[in-house]
């Protein structure tokens, strides 16, 4: 049996009955058919930075996405770029920052392939994938053909989709994105962004320039995969920031008055989770046993020495999630999907 925990950036996972690698999209199809017909439960597993593993593994076939291929056409001033599920998405990024290619600069960094940047509406500093995606090609189980979901198609939301809402659905293939062609980034929308490069919001900047701030400011907080920090074995931010109603908003504002907000366009409040963690008394470092919350950045839970199980993982998890509760009302809800495990009520 192949022992799971390697493939994750937790590196947390028990074994898998059965383990498979596609190296094409053809084989990949074939491999869930197949499964599908027998009954067999799957996981589909990209680069494994967004998923934590049951200490018992996975009771069925783990499919691992090794496909490789981008290709990309000029359409007016943008160019279609269509880049296969199993292409780390880093090095895409770095990519399109050479050839002029603007639109995902400022989610240079994140760690993971493609195939899981349209699931989880991936994004980071102001960008994120739904502004620039323009088709998904996906393997429908529920109809057993090959899909093309346009964008409208795919509804995105805040670290989510339709991927994400029925993940036994859809299998991600490719990802058409359509960039600008052009030298310089987009807008900058993210003000700890801005100050780093010292523009005014909504001001461009080198495409190069964006990437190398991006990636300090990640790197400053152990979010750049890095063998040699221990504060990077994670799944990066384990907890969404909270979107809340007007009235859970009110009942925030009783209990902190002066806490930090960003008004949505539909009149909700975000909040963000790394300040409700910290004033709920757990601060970076904060240490469970063998795991802790980052040295670096309060919204990430590392198995710093590679010596911790799932369970302890996730009863850290719970410590938080719960504190933040007893204090603030608020419930977080963990971004990473969760397999043969759960954080419970």
């Amino acid at each position: 049996m192949e022992m799971l925990a390697p493939y994750t950036t937790l590196r947390l996972g028990g074994p898998a009955r059965e383990f498979a690698e596609a190296t094409t999209a053809e084989q990949l199809v074939s491999l869930i058919a197949e499964a599908d017909r027998t009954a067999m439960p799957t996981l589909v597993l990209g680069g494994g930075s967004n998923v934590v593993v049951s200490d018992a593994g996975f009771d069925g076939l783990v499919i691992k996405v090794a496909t490789r291929g981008v290709s990309a056409t000029r359409d007016g001033d943008e160019v279609l770029v269509t880049v296969e599920a199993g292409e780390d998405w880093d090095p895409f990024v770095a990519r399109a920052v050479a050839e002029g290619w603007s639109g995902i600069e400022c989610m240079s960094g994140i760690p993971g392939q493609v195939g899981s940047t349209p699931i989880q509406n991936v994004g980071a500093y102001g960008q994120e994938v739904s502004q620039t995606v323009r088709c998904v090609r996906a393997y429908d189980r529920r109809t057993r053909q090959v899909v093309d979901l346009e964008a409208r198609q795919c509804g995105f939301s805040y670290r989510g989709s339709a991927f994400k809402r029925d993940l036994a659905r859809y299998v991600v293939l490719a990802v058409t994105y359509a960039l600008d062609i052009s030298e310089m980034s987009g807008p900058v929308a993210y003000q700890e962004l801005a100050g780093r490069l010292q523009v005014e919001l909504g001001g461009r900047v080198p495409l190069a320039q964006a990437r190398e701030a991006v990636l300090g400011l990640r790197r400053g907080k152990g979010m750049v995969l890095d063998p040699d920090d221990p504060d990077t074995r994670s799944v990066g931010s384990f907890f969404t920031n909270p979107i809340l109603t007007a009235e859970e908003a009110a009942e925030l504002a009783t209990r902190a008055p002066d806490h930090p907000r960003w008004e949505m366009p539909d009149g909700s409040l975000k909040v963000p989770a790394a300040w409700l963690i910290e004033q709920a008394g757990f601060p970076k470092g904060y240490e469970r046993g063998p795991v802790r919350i980052s040295t670096k950045h309060t919204l990430a839970l590392t198995n710093p020495t590679c010596a911790a199980t799932t369970a302890d993982l996730l009863a850290l998890a719970r410590e938080v999630r719960d504190g933040v509760r007893e204090k603030f009302g608020v419930t977080l809800v963990n971004e990473p999907v969760l397999v043969g495990c759960a954080l419970g009520e």
